[in-house]
């Protein structure tokens, strides 16, 4: 293990497009779980369908001491000074660290709706250079850059954001262009993973400059047939949702989605890899199924392939963050962090 590699472990805040009732509730209950549950942190979605991901962020920062909200950053949404303004107003304000999960891509649609027809590999070069400029107005630079998408010019950012607030950042790494970026940021390039085994043995680079983690569910138990009877009641097939998926699949060019809707898998006792609820589109990554030894192990195995973060489907409940407990913590002992 590279001294500076740890496991980190963030949930995800539910959608406000998906939730019926009090949606500041939700954001409220599902922040505090995840900070009883010890996460250092909660990714916030960002979509044209969705609430402003910084005000759900200001949320989570009033109703927990400690968690810190991943706030998905699209490029087309706001100019990298605005970006930098927000995380030291947030930060200054709550004396809370942010981090920015930085998004190429998204919905195709999204995206045309705002008349961006840029090419996919075209939106990692974008992407690149708006981090670039946020992370050094960040670190108290004053900014000159001239790129392919943005210009600035002894552009300086006050009031200065204190050096041990300075985020971390994450990028979608799915695709080869999506990991070039994150290896250019010095991002953990963040997966929706395929099955283990596609990322063993482990790649030769220097891990301290191939930062890697994963989006993943997880329903452990303390025997795989309580486990599978969970899954099956929380996502029951759905061919509504089978549709829906086929649909999102065909005006996707997302590389990620088009990879784990190629892969064909179920699920047993013996094999914890799942995706109906992928493919029946109730959730956009993998699930690990079974009992906390074979679960264990799993997440054991990417680990030691490198994804040293962790990024956890929106919680359930409280009660089943304790059940993921069970798990993580086995996967940190076995990791000696």
């Amino acid at each position: 293990m590279s001294q500076n590699q740890r496991l980190r472990v963030f949930s995800t805040c539910p959608a406000s497009n998906l939730v019926e009732g009090n949606y500041r509730n939700a954001v409220e209950e599902a922040a505090r779980w995840s900070e009883r549950a010890g996460c250092e942190g909660i990714l916030v979605y960002a979509d044209n369908a969705l609430l402003d991901p910084w005000l759900v962020s200001q949320l989570i920062l009033e109703c927990t001491e400690t968690l810190s909200p991943l706030v998905a950053v699209q490029p087309v949404y706001m100019h990298p000074y605005s970006v930098a303004k927000m995380v030291t107003t947030l930060s200054a304000l709550y004396g809370r660290r942010l981090c920015l999960n930085m998004v190429a891509g998204g919905f195709r649609n999204d995206l045309l709706a705002l008349a961006d027809a840029t090419h996919h590999d075209r939106r990692y070069d974008r992407l690149v250079e708006h981090a670039t400029v946020i992370m050094s107005l960040l670190r108290g630079q004053t900014v000159t850059f001239e790129g392919d998408f943005y210009r600035v010019k002894n552009l300086k950012l006050v009031p200065p954001l204190s050096a041990a607030l300075l985020p971390d950042l994450t990028v979608s790494g799915s695709s080869e262009s999506g990991l070039a970026a994150a290896r250019r940021l010095g991002a953990v390039a963040v997966e929706y993973p395929r099955r283990v085994t596609a990322y063993e043995p482990r790649p030769t680079a220097d891990p301290d400059n191939d930062r890697r983690g994963i989006r993943i569910g997880i329903i452990a138990r303390g025997s795989a047939d309580e486990a599978w009877r969970v899954a099956e009641a929380r996502f029951p097939e759905d061919r509504k949702g089978q549709i829906k998926h086929e649909l999102a699949m065909k005006v996707s060019d997302s590389e990620w989605h088009q990879q784990l809707s190629r892969q064909d898998t179920t699920g047993s006792a013996v094999d914890p890899y799942w995706l109906r609820p992928f493919q029946h589109y109730k959730t956009f990554c993998p699930y690990l199924v079974g009992d906390y030894e074979t679960v264990t192990a799993e997440v054991s195995r990417y680990v030691r392939a490198g994804h040293w973060t962790i990024i956890l489907d929106v919680p359930e409940s409280a009660e089943e963050l304790e059940h993921i407990g069970v798990v993580l913590r086995g996967v940190a002992s076995a990791a000696g962090t």
